[in-house]
């Protein structure tokens, strides 16, 4: 019988896997779904976007740096579970 996973050992494997990690957004190099730190809104960046090579680059230029925080691996994860997911890592969301 399979043991029931508890909410802090949920919550442990998903910081594991890089959810929940702020990253600048000239270095983003991962897929996944991501929320801009400053605006609150939601960033999918599927495999095609982060290829080498790949078109159309996307540059953002700010006076500060311009941080992400990553949500999911998932690109297309639904709205509802992205809120929740933004929510669990304190991070505002506008979408």
């Amino acid at each position: 019988m399979a043991t029931p996973t508890t909410t802090t050992q949920r919550h442990m494997e998903y910081e594991s896997q890089g959810f929940g990690t702020q990253v600048p957004f000239e270095s983003l190099n991962e897929c996944g779904t991501y929320v801009c730190n400053w605006s609150g809104h939601l960033l999918r960046v599927p495999d095609d976007a982060i290829k080498p090579g790949r078109s159309p680059l996307m540059t953002i230029i700010g006076a500060e740096p311009l941080f992400l925080t990553k949500i999911s691996n998932d690109p297309y994860i639904v709205l509802s579970k992205a809120r929740i997911l933004a929510a669990n890592c304190d991070v505002h969301v506008n979408f």
